[in-house]
């Protein structure tokens, strides 16, 4: 074998046994795994993000932020008006404001529309705001999930990634709490 292409070798040897990581000075020697998937989470949680703006900017609604996208899908699921807390309840978002100020700005360009009952506003996209989620939903299925080409065995491994990070989720907000606590 060359000099060169065992460097590359041994190399290659070392960096697939270490931990693939954002911040070393992390690294539990009792769960590496756990800094491994906080690398993932951050490169993938800004990929998704990334990527969903410019669904929606390829949908017709430019200059959204992630965050706005994601109001406008909540607010557009199940056709059914939303309260603030409540959005920001099931986005798991704490600061009230950031949901609100994307509110006013779907407000703002005519997709999502406020009602009030009694003294509760409620929020709901208009038929405008569900022609772009729906154009959303098509370039969706031509640019990802045609990507994706997943079968059933892909999908399972996608459900249970899924329901880990939901099990990640309840294990975070917990260990959050504690540090608050601290």
């Amino acid at each position: 074998m060359p000099r060169k292409a065992a460097v590359s070798s041994a190399t290659a040897k070392k960096s697939a046994g270490s931990p693939i990581v954002s911040s070393a000075h992390l690294v539990s020697p009792r769960s590496a795994e756990m800094s491994e998937f906080e690398f993932g989470l951050i490169v993938a949680g800004n990929a998704f993000h990334r990527w969903i703006a410019h669904c929606m900017s390829a949908a017709g609604l430019k200059d959204l932020t992630p965050l706005d996208v994601l109001v406008l899908h909540h607010v557009t699921h199940r056709a059914r008006d939303k309260r603030l807390a409540d959005i920001c309840f099931i986005m798991n978002v704490e600061d009230t404001h950031l949901i609100n100020y994307s509110l006013k700005k779907l407000q703002g360009l005519g997709v999502v529309a406020s009602s009030k009952n009694g003294k509760e506003v409620t929020y709901a996209s208009t038929e405008q705001g569900q022609a772009y989620v729906q154009r959303y939903r098509e370039i969706r299925e031509t640019c990802l999930i045609d990507a994706l080409k997943a079968d059933d065995a892909l999908n399972r491994d996608i459900g249970e990634l899924a329901r880990l990070l939901r099990v990640l989720s309840g294990v975070y907000d917990q260990a959050a709490r504690a540090a608050a606590s601290l």
